[in-house]
């Protein structure tokens, strides 16, 4: 009998696999989508109304504090948590230790009192601008925690030891139920998110660096992709810093993180500089039709162009350098076999070789930390020196001025208006400017925030007394106050609306949730609901009015820091200086990112430029003086000594004149270098040549400088 033939799936069944498959793709992208948000919204309810339980049953005196602590500590990860967790309750003991000594020094003089806290609110608002990362937030809360223990025991000094105690309880509990919910349940690891960082930033390098040896990028776009590698930088040093909160997370990988960005910045800082020399040649040759030089190095340009394309292994790396040198002595045999090139030619010749090699051992040191980090293997890495922001001082200075002045103006309100509830308008202008003053476009915060607020208005009326005054234990309230809640997490959750949900929250847990002896006084509801609101409104008002062009990341205060850092890199001292310089300058590029959003104008690109040019400058003036201190007396040395000089008058006081003058001091120390190759043995020869390239760079980032155009290099050395 013949085998019966195999049975043929059923339409039925083919549509439900379809339907399944769909159900399955579907599920799959919601999950890491909106799922992912609601997980989100579902942890902070959690941690939330558990800090609110456990407030009632311990009888604490404003069991809102524990609440809205959890709302605030809302975050993406567990790592970003604990972090703030950490920095907001180390802010809240200094905080609450400040007010205790203010009221004890001025009991009964209410005036000396506020003249006090706003000293103590600008030195922590400025702390914060300083630092910008959660420690700022420990800033913060330090001010702003003194403000709301002292502001109340104004009129009753005896009770400020009574509400310290109870505002470090109520934040503890807090602190307390967020860590635990975060980092238990349905945990987010913020180290996952630092990796994907790490894996982006190396694949989004070698496609810029492909693109621009192959010419498929414009000068302008480059400087655009530099400014968001700096604010990459600085991103990826916030993401360590809040990984090093979660278990797993060892001193050893901190270490390759901050090598990997040390790398990173270094690899880039030397493409960069060879990146301007090619464009620099591509100028002469449109102007002078044929250029030997950009002949020689294109072809060189092109085969690294092509390497990067392979996933560089170790033994790739090794491959594409061993390449590059074959290339450099046929590019060397086919010069010596043409016409001699003349001395400016021969000088980009011998630059731009010098930086390929070096960009081919940057790349290669920045590759191996990639795939030590990647494939989770321990690396033995000195560590370069974490990553350090730097504010510019008049930032910082505006910044604690302008906290201050919003705490004297409220308090002259509160004085003037006789109105009890300004107390609350104190407080939210004074969290508000302080918040705001790390902030790079802190008018849309506040703005954003006080839209929170207005939105929060009704709904909080609405809530507290159609819905929780109808309650009569805790789990109907939680049912009443629970939609409104949500639905702030909700927003915070989004890039786009994350202000406004935080005010939301932070209106509503003020408003919302009763206290043990709940009053339910419509009058004063009100009216605390229109002093809240006229403090965020206070703090919008200040930062339009009072030196509004003193925020984080304006293109004035950045050029001058930037020029500032240039002066530096002449004067200070050599150690670990080239790492400090490049840290900096990267920071104030990646402020300038932050302010200027996603479509930066001509005035910021113009600036962008300049602090581009000044890396540069500033690499070669510390490798240059690193060279000097390392060579023996003599007539090169001389010539050199003679250059920082200049170039250090120079940057001090510009001017044509002084820039002149450091140029022709580079054209002499060029002669002297060339000079004293010719008997130099080969350790000192290669220092020499160095020299030389590092001259190159000077004179034409000078250049530069002097025109404000990228000029064609004229023989430099």
């Amino acid at each position: 009998m013949n085998a019966s033939p195999a049975a043929q799936p059923s339409q039925e069944h083919s549509a439900a696999r379809r339907v399944l498959r769909w159900l399955s793709s579907e599920t799959a992208g919601w999950a890491s989508t909106e799922g992912e948000r609601w997980i989100f919204v579902a942890k902070a309810m959690l941690a939330s109304f558990s800090a609110l339980w456990l407030a009632f049953r311990l009888g604490l005196d404003a069991p809102y504090t524990a609440l809205a602590t959890t709302i605030i500590l809302a975050m993406p990860s567990s790592g970003m948590v604990l972090e703030k967790a950490f920095y907001r309750f180390l802010g809240t003991l200094v905080g609450c230790s400040a007010a205790l000594a203010l009221v004890a020094l001025f009991p009964q003089t209410p005036v000396m009192l506020f003249l006090g806290l706003a000293l103590w609110v600008a030195l922590c608002t400025g702390g914060a601008a300083m630092h910008r990362n959660q420690q700022s937030y420990s800033f913060v809360l330090a001010g702003y925690t003194a403000v709301m223990i002292a502001t109340p025991a104004v009129d009753a000094p005896d009770h400020v030891f009574t509400l310290a105690v109870t505002r470090v309880t109520e934040v503890g509990l807090g602190i307390i139920c967020s860590a635990v919910v975060h980092d238990v349940i349905f945990p987010r690891r913020h180290s996952r998110a630092v990796m994907r960082t790490v894996q982006e930033r190396y694949a989004g390098f070698i496609d810029f660096c492909v693109k621009v040896l192959e010419q498929r990028i414009t000068p302008a776009d480059a400087e655009l992709n530099h400014l968001k590698f700096a604010a990459d930088i600085a991103a990826l040093e916030s993401g360590r810093a809040a990984a090093f909160f979660e278990a797993g997370h060892s001193r050893s990988h901190t270490r390759q993180l901050h090598a990997f960005n040390a790398a990173f910045m270094t690899a880039l800082t030397t493409f960069y500089t060879l990146h301007r020399l090619s464009h620099r040649l591509r100028a002469a040759s449109t102007m002078a039709g044929t250029d030997r030089v950009l002949a020689l190095v294109a072809p060189l340009e092109a085969h690294m162009a092509s390497a990067l394309r392979n996933d560089l292994t170790a033994a790739r790396l090794a491959q594409m350098r061993n390449a590059l040198a074959n290339d450099i002595a046929a590019a060397r045999a086919q010069w010596a076999a043409g016409p001699a090139l003349d001395r400016a030619q021969q000088i980009d010749f011998d630059t731009a070789v010098e930086l390929l090699q070096r960009f081919a051992g940057d790349l290669a040191d920045f590759a191996v930390l990639y795939h030590g980090l990647t494939q989770q293997k321990r690396q033995q890495v000195s560590d370069p020196g974490s990553y350090s922001p730097k504010t510019p001082p008049a930032i910082i200075a505006a910044s604690g001025f302008r906290a201050a002045a919003t705490l004297l103006v409220t308090a002259a309100m509160w004085y003037w208006l006789a109105w009890p509830a300004t107390v609350n308008a104190i407080l939210m202008a004074t969290i508000f400017c302080a918040l705001a003053s790390s902030s790079p476009r802190p008018t849309v915060l506040v703005s954003q925030v006080l839209i929170g607020f207005l939105i929060a208005m009704p709904l909080a009326f609405i809530t507290e007394f159609l819905l929780v005054a109808k309650a009569d234990n805790f789990y109907p309230l939680v049912l009443a106050a629970l939609p409104l809640f949500a639905f702030g997490a909700y927003l915070s959750s989004s890039p786009r609306w994350g202000g406004v949900g935080v005010g939301l929250g932070m209106f509503c847990a003020t408003l919302v949730v009763p206290t043990n002896l709940m009053r339910y006084d419509v009058e004063s509801f009100i009216s605390s609901e229109l002093s809240l609101t006229m403090g965020v409104a206070v703090a919008y008002l200040m930062f339009k009015v009072v030196l509004p062009e003193h925020t984080m990341g304006h293109r004035n205060h950045v050029a001058t820091a930037l020029w500032r850092e240039a002066q530096t890199a002449c004067t200070a001292k050599l150690h670990r200086l080239k790492r400090r310089f490049d840290n900096r300058v990267r920071d104030l590029l990646s402020q300038l990112n932050a302010a200027a959003g996603p479509a930066p104008n001509a005035e910021t690109r113009s600036v962008v430029r300049q602090g581009l040019t000044l890396l540069e400058l500033g690499h070669a003036i510390i490798e240059l003086r690193q060279l000097i201190a390392a060579s023996h007396a003599g007539a090169a040395r001389d010539s050199l000594e003679k250059v920082l000089r200049l170039l250090t008058a120079y940057l001090h006081a510009p001017s044509h004149a002084s820039g002149e003058a450091a140029l022709r001091a580079i054209l002499d120390a060029g002669t002297a270098v060339r000079a004293a190759l010719a008997d130099a043995h080969p350790e000192r020869r290669a220092r020499l040549h160095t020299a030389l390239t590092d001259l190159h760079s000077i004179y034409t980032s000078l250049l530069d400088q002097l025109s404000g155009e990228p000029h064609v290099p004229t023989p430099a050395a």
